[in-house]
């Protein structure tokens, strides 16, 4: 896949640390009420929402909170009104850098992503000025090292898969949106083990990090974007080569 960017890597190494952050079922329970409330309450004809159950089981939310918060999302009780918004800025280096927000109060979480990407070398900017670099696409991570990467594409192209990328436990299959249910539930009976089926936006070129001190100056900013609150993902275009990637992590 042209321009796929490190972080959805390096989020997927980190998960088990992810899971541990007292926010996390805040965030999941968040992204499956405004799930509903924009698709409806049925994940069977609501892929958004579908997805948003998914990584909620995943991490271990209770099926109750879940039930709650499809309920909430489509008025059936009452609650606090979450909207889905999308911020957009920049990285040290001219990174480009996309925020996917669900919030109550949209001016109190711009403000506050704008102190924080200013206190960490970033900027905020206007609609649109990022947003078109990337690409909305299907991401299946398929877990195994001894799969076979030829056969695992020709099980699965019917299916949907565009493109496939080799990672160190395994493989990340893309596809188009629409899609994403039908990749996944094919993969799964054939055996495959998943450890993610969702919805990213995908750059569509990449901007290189070839120093430490610019790739520490970035990953930081990252994280502490994702630590706020209201954020449920952060989309960015930087690539650190592997054996940066390998010293930082070292």
């Amino acid at each position: 896949m042209a321009g796929h960017s490190k972080w959805a890597n390096i989020k997927h190494r980190k998960a088990a640390q992810d899971a541990k952050r007292g926010n996390l079922f805040q965030k999941l329970v968040r992204a499956v009420i405004v799930a509903a409330k924009e698709g409806g309450g049925d994940p069977s004809m609501n892929i958004q929402l579908k997805a948003a159950i998914d990584r909620a089981k995943a991490a271990s939310v209770p099926n109750d909170n879940i039930i709650r918060a499809i309920k909430r999302g489509t008025g059936e009780i009452e609650g606090a009104s979450y909207e889905e918004v999308l911020y957009e800025g920049y990285g040290s280096g001219g990174v480009a850098i996309l925020i996917d927000a669900l919030t109550d109060n949209r001016n109190r979480t711009a403000a506050e992503l704008r102190a924080l990407l200013s206190r960490n070398g970033g900027s905020l900017g206007e609609a649109g000025c990022v947003a078109w670099m990337f690409e909305r696409k299907g991401v299946v991570f398929v877990k195994g090292s001894e799969i076979d990467e030829e056969e695992l594409m020709m099980a699965t192209i019917d299916a949907g898969a565009e493109d496939l990328e080799s990672e160190a436990e395994g493989f990340t299959l893309y596809c188009d949106p629409s899609n994403l249910t039908s990749l996944k539930d094919s993969l799964e009976a054939q055996g495959y083990v998943l450890e993610k089926a969702e919805l990213d936006m995908i750059p569509k070129t990449t901007i290189a990090l070839d120093s430490k001190e610019k790739a520490q100056k970035i990953l930081r900013l990252m994280e502490v974007i994702e630590e706020q609150d209201d954020v449920q993902n952060v989309y960015s275009n930087f690539d650190i080569p592997e054996e940066l990637m390998d010293e930082l992590e070292g």
